[in-house]
């Protein structure tokens, strides 16, 4: 499949003509629980003049502004799907967005019965689904680890034989590095899967809350890609290198820096790599968030998610565009033609990683950070007297800061000297056991 090529700061921009209907579109969105994306997504709608609703379980969701809201049960799609096909007859959608990993196979599937274009809702599930997605790669001739799936559910010593150290294991169907821990021999990896099994008692599907993914620890490098597909047409948006390096025994990500350091080949490289994953997905239309390890053997993928880059970290695609991604994902939805062009400079975000749980009292030296030359916001998401709850149990961020200057080099040592900046008190929890 041919992949449009980028140049090395590819990040994206648009220049967009008028749609022939005048007519506002009318953008059905998804939104679980909790979920980041929702409001960027509502904006970015409103900002382009479209009429929106919103379908969510959360009531914090259902009370957002000029939007129409709608109470869905994620867990029952079959009826959901019934009335959202009711309410398009009466006044169609122009398309439906799914924010996150727990709204896209529903997206999928509502699209399908609406006739928008879309994804098929197995390939979606199986992008969602790590245990499926590494078998289905295998199966086209993707480059993978070897890779075992193991079922709490029996006994597990027999299962591990043939497992060959270091190892990753994981979720088969959580996100954001949640639940992954490395481990260096039999003995880890049980206390790893009883770890994880802690994590996964909030899980409903049966499944995905006794199976996990064990694949052999991939040394090297590691990116994440940003893109659209059009026509199961892959366009890279961007590339972001993330210099700390992920060994374990947890794989929490700090800093996200664009355009990619990488040579034009090994770019390349990523590119076909995760066209190649789309392809054997399934995968056909709207965004794509990819994961990659990169070595002497080559490009590894990580995953694929049929859905944005996670947290605020798209605001990086808007420094010094003038577009957000989730309007151009929007856009491409509604089938409104833009262009991609490559702006000057280079950003960065630092996610600002919980070193330790308890109650947050205060974040000391915020002012100092958006002092440091080329910060240009720093924002704490986690309130006082909030709980943190670090990795790999937790699932969000302390914050966000975010740079923009002339180099990749000089972005990241202003979200390093950013970083330094900041002292985050915190007091021990102590949580009273009634057993």
């Amino acid at each position: 499949m041919a992949v449009e090529p980028a140049g090395p700061a590819a990040l994206a921009a648009a220049a967009v003509t008028d749609p022939v209907d005048a007519r506002p579109a009318r953008v059905l969105i998804l939104a679980p629980h909790g979920s980041y994306r929702l409001a960027p997504f509502s904006t970015a709608a409103h900002a382009l003049g479209f009429n929106v609703v919103i379908a969510s379980e959360s009531r914090f969701a259902l009370g957002m502004p000029d939007a129409e809201a709608v109470h869905v049960d994620f867990t029952d799609p079959i009826s959901a799907v019934d009335r959202f096909f009711a309410m398009h007859r009466i006044l169609p959608f122009s398309t439906v967005i799914g924010t996150d990993d727990a709204s896209t196979e529903l997206a999928a599937l509502v699209c399908a019965r609406l006739h928008l274009p879309h994804n098929a809702p197995e390939s979606v599930r199986i992008s969602r689904r790590k245990d499926l997605a590494r078998a289905r790669l295998f199966a086209h001739g993707v480059r993978v680890p070897c890779h075992w799936v193991l079922d709490r559910r029996y006994n597990l010593r027999p299962q591990m034989e043939g497992i060959v150290f270091p190892v990753v294991a994981k979720p088969v169907a959580l996100s954001a590095s949640r639940g992954v821990i490395r481990a260096n021999n039999q003995n880890e990896l049980l206390a790893a899967i009883e770890r994880i099994g802690g994590i996964l008692s909030e899980v409903s599907d049966p499944d995905e809350a006794s199976l996990l993914l064990v694949e052999r620890f991939i040394p090297g490098i590691e990116v994440a890609v940003e893109g659209l597909l059009d026509n199961a047409c892959l366009r890279v948006l961007s590339i972001f290198d993330k210099p700390e390096p992920l060994d374990g025994p947890y794989f929490e990500e700090t800093y996200y820096i664009t355009p990619s350091m990488l040579d034009l080949a090994r770019q390349d490289e990523i590119r076909r790599t995760v066209q190649d994953a789309c392809d054997a997905y399934g995968l056909r239309e709207g965004p794509v968030h990819a994961e990659c390890r990169i070595n002497d053997d080559g490009v590894w993928i990580l995953e694929v998610a049929a859905r944005t880059i996670g947290g605020l970290c798209a605001r990086l695609l808007r420094f010094g565009i003038g577009f957000t991604l989730e309007e151009l994902v929007l856009r491409h939805a509604t089938r409104q033609p833009f262009e991609l062009r490559n702006p000057e400079g280079a950003g960065g975000v630092l996610m600002i990683p919980i070193a330790r749980g308890g109650v947050l009292k205060r974040v000391e030296g915020v002012l100092a950070a958006e002092r440091v030359p080329h910060i240009i916001d720093v924002h704490i998401d986690v309130r006082e007297g909030y709980e943190l709850v670090p990795l790999p149990e937790g699932a969000s961020y302390l914050g966000f800061v975010f740079a923009k200057a002339a180099t990749p080099t000089k972005v990241l040592q202003a979200l390093r000297q950013a970083h330094a900046c900041l002292n985050v008190v915190v007091q021990p929890l102590w949580k009273v056991s009634l057993g």
